[in-house]
């Protein structure tokens, strides 16, 4: 029997990506592409790689007891429960550099189209009522106004960068406050989470999701915001209540919004869908090919550095210096 570390990759991946890992170990991955039983391919497996369509419970630990360390192709990592990894002292890996500039893009662009009716005007057109005596659809508007972002990490700061060039005043909210010279370099301002939600015209909600945070933005918070304002979700369901959102939405509280993720996605609360001033994205926000493949390579990066023993850059529960992984 091999004393080499069993890999299990849990998606069928190019032969190309496969190479550097068959230097350190046996790679196993399905024969046929997904729907797949995880765990037959996980089992007995030292090391995994899984996408953030698959869930890892406590479960699933329990029947892979030799697992050492997950290395998810996704930035977020819900479908995880990091407790019951740390417990037993399996690492977990993410890819939080490869998709901040595209996720940045898709809340930017949620909320240029919500603010300015985009996809109501489309409609519009298509529906042939745009007349010379067609009343326009007013928006509000973007540049010279105020964001506020909630979760200032890496998509926050390129959401930053990108309201720069609309002029804007990007103000954010963390539960640590960056240093001084971060927030200079940014071109940011710190608010307190009440003063955030009040003044902002834009709010940009990059929070991850967990225990903490779920519905970190619900009724009470919505009825603190402008009339005016615009609330953008590109982070993740739960972080938002919905339900709540929907209300506002519909009672002309808040303007306007931009939802990349949902509670219990793919299901959408029936009342945003039938809310015109709601604008909806299937989780999409990293879907474009550079940044897939990007994810893909950072997350068999990670792979390698635990098969080499060395430093998880991307680890999201270090665990102390006894803890052995290689």
């Amino acid at each position: 029997m091999s004393d080499k570390p069993i890999i299990a990759i849990s998606r069928q991946v190019p032969g190309q990506l496969l190479a550097p890992l068959l230097a350190f170990g046996e790679v196993r991955m399905p024969d046929a592409p997904p729907p797949t039983d995880l765990l037959s391919v996980m089992r007995d497996a030292d090391y995994a790689l899984v996408t953030a369509g698959e869930r890892i419970d406590e479960a699933l630990l329990d029947a892979c007891p030799k697992l050492k360390m997950v290395s998810t192709v996704s930035a977020g990592y819900d479908h995880i429960d990091v407790a019951a990894c740390s417990e037993r002292n399996v690492r977990v890996c993410n890819t939080p550099k490869a998709v901040g500039a595209a996720t940045a893009d898709m809340a930017f662009g949620l909320l240029l189209a919500a603010s300015r009716r985009i996809v109501e005007a489309d409609a519009f057109v298509r529906a042939g009522k745009w007349t010379r005596s067609a009343e326009p659809l007013f928006g509000v508007d973007v540049n010279h106004k105020q964001m506020g972002i909630v979760g200032l990490g890496r998509i926050g700061a390129e959401l930053a960068r990108r309201a720069r060039g609309f002029d804007m005043d990007v103000t954010y909210y963390n539960r640590r406050r960056l240093p001084a010279e971060e927030e200079q370099r940014l071109g940011v301002r710190y608010l307190d989470f009440d003063s955030l939600l009040e003044q902002s015209d834009a709010l940009m909600v990059q929070a991850p999701y967990g225990p903490a945070t779920h519905h970190l933005i619900g009724a009470e918070q919505l009825a603190r915001m402008k009339p005016s304002a615009v609330l953008v979700n590109a982070a993740r369901g739960g972080v938002v209540d919905d339900a709540a959102l929907a209300a506002a939405l519909r009672e002309g509280r808040i303007a306007a919004a931009g939802l990349d993720v949902t509670e219990g996605e793919p299901d959408v609360h029936p009342d945003l869908l039938g809310l015109p001033n709601v604008v909806l994205s299937p989780h999409s926000g990293a879907s474009t090919r550079d940044t897939h493949r990007r994810m893909t390579l950072e997350a068999f990066a990670n792979l390698v550095d635990a098969l080499r023993g060395g430093p998880l850059e991307n680890c999201i529960n270090p665990l102390p210096a006894t803890a052995d992984i290689a």
